[in-house]
């Protein structure tokens, strides 16, 4: 030990060891998270991109975003989805997965049961505009979120992302990334049927 570690006081040199000690700690806190969700997803069957939201059982956060200018849809306000069994899609044109999931959306839509609105996150209106031009447009009402505020309110994890919201404004099902085959039969229309008290193919 130098002459000047032996000159510290012995509890300013357990402050530091305790220092040094807390990114390793965290790095610890990270890694075990991570490992638990691969066991549980490779082991249990758990899927990790049904991550439980605080906000599921609870009144949908308000709406009120300006329309995306140039797709003649209106905007999306409380007004778009009060009283329809609705589900709001946050999607990007920047986003991959988001045109993976587009043709989903698009049968989805199909069933007139079921009102799909869309929140477009940080995007640029022609490339908006241009992507549902390519793919088509499943939407019954769009709102554009310049800077992610109203991603935040309603705790957006990764896009895309959807929410299912029930006639009362109570959202009843989440789900994160693309929606699949999988995705469908064991999450969505579950909640679908649950909520209309009807089988949902």
């Amino acid at each position: 030990m130098s002459t000047q570690q032996q000159d510290q006081p012995k509890p300013r040199r357990l402050a530091r060891y305790a220092l040094a000690l807390i990114p390793l700690m965290v790095f610890g806190g990270i890694a075990m998270t991570a490992a638990k969700m691969l066991y549980d997803q490779d082991f249990h069957g758990k899927n990790i991109s049904e991550i439980p939201s605080a906000l599921i059982g609870t009144k949908a956060p308000a709406l009120n975003l300006a329309p995306l200018e140039g797709s003649n849809l209106p905007p999306l306000t409380d007004i778009a989805i009060k009283g329809k069994l609705t589900l709001v899609n946050v999607f990007a044109s920047w986003c991959l997965p988001c045109r993976e999931e587009h043709p989903i959306l698009t049968e989805l839509a199909k069933d007139n049961r079921l009102n799909i609105v869309a929140i477009n996150y940080k995007d640029k209106n022609e490339s908006a505009l241009r992507f549902l031009g390519e793919l088509g447009n499943p939407y019954a009402a769009i709102g554009v979120d310049p800077n992610g505020k109203a991603a935040i309110d309603w705790g957006v994890y990764g896009i895309p992302e959807s929410y299912l919201v029930g006639p009362d404004g109570t959202i009843l099902y989440k789900r994160v990334g693309p929606f699949d085959d999988v995705s469908l039969k064991e999450g969505l229309y579950p909640a679908m049927e649950k909520a209309l008290g009807k089988p949902v193919s």
